[in-house]
């Protein structure tokens, strides 16, 4: 396992568009899991300790913030030959084992974790309702073994923040976890093994 931190997109950048099949077989694009106020992308996995660490919670966020006109996307872009357990079939068991009130879509080519820029599992992205990023980085302070509760602190702000009208947070920290497991040959210029 890599201790990988994201690599912060810049603020502003507009979300790249997508097409990808969802857990439950249909085709999901950025149009169809964006919210009327705004649109949380995230990049996790099946395996990564630092997902299963946040799992449940990406959960909780899930079902507090779609009603409120927040929309959610998790993407798995990992290299499933070296990594089955993150397989599409496990990623079915995982989505519903978790409750994941979201699409939860395979990225099989990567060239979407590419266009995000994504470094890290878990990784995450909030765009405004202009498809604007104006948060990246951590769900919050809590890692694997730490003493800190997992509370979504860091995206909650931003998310309220995005609701409110009002501006996102100045401070913000990259995400850290497993380095997205490139399948060889594939690596992004922006990955440092």
């Amino acid at each position: 396992m890599v201790r990988t931190p994201s690599t912060m997109l810049p603020l502003g950048t507009t979300a790249p568009d997508f097409e990808l099949p969802n857990v439950d077989g249909r085709s999901v694009a950025f149009a169809d899991a964006a919210g009327p106020k705004g649109t949380v992308i995230m990049f996790i996995c099946n395996h990564c300790p630092f997902v299963k660490h946040v799992a449940d919670e990406l959960a909780v966020l899930g079902r507090e913030y779609l009603p409120r006109g927040v929309g959610f996307a998790a993407i798995s872009s990992n290299d499933v030959s070296a990594h089955p357990a993150d397989s599409p079939e496990q990623m079915v068991r995982e989505a519903e084992d978790r409750g994941y009130p979201f699409p939860y879509l395979y990225d099989e080519t990567q060239e979407v974790a590419k266009a995000y820029h994504a470094a890290c599992t878990p990784d995450f992205y909030l765009f405004d309702a202009g498809k604007k990023l104006v948060y990246r980085g951590q769900l919050d302070a809590s890692r694997p073994g730490s003493e800190t509760p997992v509370t979504g602190r860091d995206l909650r702000v931003a998310i309220d923040r995005l609701l409110a009208g009002t501006e996102p947070p100045v401070d913000q920290v990259p995400s850290l976890g497993c380095n997205i497991k490139w399948k060889a040959g594939n690596h992004p210029p922006y990955f440092s093994p």
